[in-house]
């Protein structure tokens, strides 16, 4: 083929057949360089210094990079050098003594002066000629030295491998990797850094004076001043007021509603607890959760006080909602929670931080299902704080408040029935399954004794030092029971409140129920009086008059063991949920399924505690005579039936 002048040459490319082949894909991936820094491996690099103007450690990061490998130091000195100028000064200061010691031996010879004004020529001085002496002197030839050095050679080391595909891209993903993690590290350490930095300037704005523990106590009082100044008429009610109109009905009551407590973090959720606190009567623990189990969510907890009714004295938020709370009797600031997720708290209300101070885990044999109850008993042989939870996954549990650790011994398990009462399911059904907690109550006399609640209607009697099986079962209620209370003076009367729409009193000597009272609705929640050993309340989610609405049914049995003396709507459009009466002021707090929590004074009527006669025995006291009081109605309701 003839080339024009403008054609191109041919080019033919040659490829060698071992040459790699790599796709676009691997030839736009990138590697990372390999670069050779003329960095000093043996360099320090946490030389630290101290900063007078920033009074602090910085670290210096001129660090000299030169490595000397031969060093090797000469005999020769350099002029400027400040060796040779402190020699020279040494040889002039030398020579200077020298000729000041030959003038000191020269003698000087003195003239006659001459006779005539003629000067005479000056001669040199003439040595002393006593003191005279000739010597000759030869320079000393250096002797010529030759001087060598042979350095040790460095140690060497063989070394052989191959090298392959593989291994390359396997040391580069190595490298990656590590590139990787040290900029995850470097990432975490400026986070550790910006969240120390943060906690330092909270702790710094906390200890400034406007959040000093003493303005924190100035502006508590100050709230709880204007708050009772904005509500005087109802706390001016609340201690004074009485309804005249007691004195014209006999054998009943009325409720004064005086307070609604409420809170935006509690907003659509349900007051799932109530509790007292036992040693300051004005401070009241409310539990929100939700009994609807497909729409669960956060749990909070609300401490309110008739001092302020405004807002929470303190606030907890759990991840899950709460199910139960309880105050200890002796330590009026630990609170115990039980939590939907079968998890349980313990708070400590004086603590600064909103944390739980245990908690316990899957490790410690947490519940798995919700805690429905939990209740301080604490053991004096034991010298530690311990309550006890159920749960409706069959077990009461006793947790122990160890030093930095919640731990946890298994009381019970509550075994299903068979159709005879007192006989348990044999081996092969009990493992289908255990009977649902849903309740407890230890005995105020006897603290070994107490009763447990059960999804199937049956109510258990237990003990703690028999924990294998039931000291006796009683079987009155066809439906869920939802609270068991034992009797704050009698030790023997206990009551009970089901979803079969009544409230039953048991005599815990017999099985079958004392009496019962029909409401023709489920009944949610029962409690004694602290008053009275005949008066209890009840609440249903709505009645028959009141078709929309939450009714507060209180009984005082001294007076009428058939009818209620009390009968009152209290909220609209909302259900009941608790019931809970003070301990030393004439009101009782109620809670609805819409975050409300209501607070009610008692009537005269409704508050008869024990009335002391002229043929009162006045050696006892107000407890004995709470206890013939009931024993009384006990004896009245035995010869009803008798006579029946």
């Amino acid at each position: 083929q003839v080339l024009g002048d403008y054609d191109m040459p041919v080019i033919i490319k040659v490829k060698p057949e071992d040459q790699l082949t790599l796709s676009p894909e691997e030839l736009e991936k990138e590697v990372p360089p390999r670069v050779l820094y003329p960095n000093n491996p043996r360099a320090p690099d946490n030389i630290t210094t101290y900063s007078f103007k920033e009074r602090c450690f910085k670290k210096d990061d001129q660090v000299d990079q030169v490595v000397f490998h031969f060093s090797l130091d000469g005999q020769i000195l350099l002029k400027e050098s400040p060796e040779a100028q402190d020699q020279f000064e040494i040889q002039d200061r030398k020579d200077e003594e020298l000729k000041k010691r030959e003038k000191e031996e020269a003698v000087e010879e003195d003239f006659d002066p001459p006779e005539d004004d003629k000067e005479m020529p000056v001669k040199n001085p003439l040595r002393n000629q006593f003191n005279f002496s000739e010597r000759a002197a030869q320079t000393k030839n250096s002797i010529l030295r030759e001087r060598g050095w042979t350095t040790e050679p460095p140690p060497t080391t063989g070394f052989s491998g191959t090298v392959t595909q593989w291994e390359i891209f396997d040391s580069y993903m190595e490298d990656i990797q590590q590139a990787k993690d040290r900029e995850r590290e470097e990432k975490s350490k400026h986070k550790h850094t910006f969240e120390e930095e943060t906690e330092k300037k909270k702790k710094k704005e906390h200890e400034a004076p406007i959040y000093s523990e003493s303005m924190r106590l100035s502006v508590r009082i100050m709230e709880r001043m204007v708050n009772q100044n904005a509500e005087n008429d109802v706390y001016t009610d609340f201690k004074y007021y009485e309804d005249p109109s007691d004195e014209f009905r006999d054998g009943e009551g009325t409720l004064l509603p005086l307070w609604r407590f409420s809170s935006e973090k509690a907003k659509r959720k349900q007051v799932t607890s109530i509790k007292w606190n036992p040693k300051y009567n004005d401070l009241c623990a409310v539990g929100f959760g939700s009994y609807d189990f497909l729409r669960q969510g956060t749990g909070v907890i609300c401490c309110y006080s008739l001092k302020n009714t405004r807002f929470p004295e303190y606030v907890y938020n759990t991840d899950f909602g709460i199910c139960s709370l309880d105050w200890h009797p002796s330590h009026p600031a630990v609170l115990a929670v039980g939590l939907h997720d079968g998890t349980v708290l313990v708070y400590d209300v004086r603590a600064r931080t909103k944390k739980p101070i245990y908690q316990s885990t899957v490790r410690t044999n947490k519940h798995t299902d919700p805690v429905w109850e939990v209740r301080w008993n604490d053991d004096p042989t034991s010298g530690t704080l311990n309550f006890f939870s159920i749960s409706s996954d069959g077990r009461v549990s006793n947790w122990f408040l160890m030093k930095n650790k919640l731990e946890s011994e298994e009381v019970m398990e509550l075994k299903l029935m068979s159709g005879n009462a007192g006989s348990t399911e044999d081996d092969e059904t009990s493992l289908a399954g255990l009977a649902g907690g849903l309740c407890f109550d230890f005995n105020k006399q006897s603290e070994h004794l107490f009763l447990v609640g059960t999804e199937e209607g049956r109510i258990h009697k237990c003990s703690k030092a028999f924990s294998g099986q039931y000291l006796e079962t009683y079987e009155g209620h066809t439906m869920a029971v939802y609270a068991v209370r034992w009797n704050p003076f009698h030790p023997r009367i206990f009551i009970s409140a089901s979803a079969d729409w009544t409230v039953k009193m048991w005599d815990h000597v017999n099985r079958l129920p004392v009496m019962s009272f029909d409401l023709a609705q489920a009944i949610q929640d029962v409690a004694w009086a602290p008053y009275s050993s005949t008066t209890f309340a009840a609440i249903t989610s709505d009645g028959p008059s009141h078709p929309t609405s939450g009714v507060v049914h209180i009984y005082d049995l001294s007076i009428n063991h058939n009818e209620r003396i009390c009968e009152q709507k209290v909220v609209k459009r909302a259900k009941l949920t608790h019931v809970a009466f003070n301990s030393s002021e004439p009101i009782i707090i109620v809670g609805d399924d819409r975050g409300g929590v209501n607070t009610l004074k008692l009537s005269p009527n409704l508050r008869i505690g024990v009335v002391r006669t002229e043929t009162t025995d006045p050696n006892k006291s107000d407890n004995d005579l709470q206890i013939d009081k009931m024993e009384h109605l006990l004896e009245m309701v035995t010869e009803t039936k008798e006579t029946n």
